[in-house]
């Protein structure tokens, strides 16, 4: 009787200790760097929910202001905006990415340079409501183009 009740209490544990796991994956993120003078970037990565769930904000030690945008055509215009979440279907990567739907850091307060790490947090608000945070360590890379080219 009491190995049975030390397998169940065992097993509760485990079964405890696996619920409290994240939901919400973060694969593949970077930054895009910056110049002396230059005051917003952004984030890209690609972010998968078990359950399904928005992520509803963000930010970063680096920025003032940290919105989710999204990029889209109007006619022949390029256009970004923020967006006051992001869906994310469950099981499904969303991805963001230059031209699409990406995290903006607005109000830098130093210059990003290539080799750097940025921290970032994700706040998902899950299918249950219930809120989950995801710490990010994104990686500085260069990328050609530049984020003024576009109007917000």
């Amino acid at each position: 009787m009491k190995v049975q009740t030390l397998i169940l209490s065992a097993a509760t544990l485990l079964l405890a200790a696996a619920t409290g796991h994240a939901q919400t994956t973060v694969k593949d993120a970077w930054v895009r760097g910056t110049v002396a003078q230059q005051k917003a970037t952004g984030m890209f990565a690609k972010i998968t929910s078990s359950a399904g769930g928005k992520l509803v904000s963000v930010s970063s030690p680096v920025a003032g202001v940290v919105e989710i945008h999204e990029m889209s055509m109007e006619g022949s215009v390029m256009k970004m905006r923020a967006v006051p979440g992001l869906d994310l279907p469950a099981g499904k990567a969303v991805e963001l990415k230059p031209g699409g739907f990406h995290v903006m850091l607005l109000d830098l307060k130093q210059e990003l340079k290539v080799g750097d790490t940025v921290a970032v947090t994700l706040v998902i608000e899950g299918a249950d409501k219930k809120l989950e945070t995801v710490e990010v360590k994104a990686p500085v890379r260069a990328l050609g183009g530049s984020m003024s080219e576009h109007k917000h």
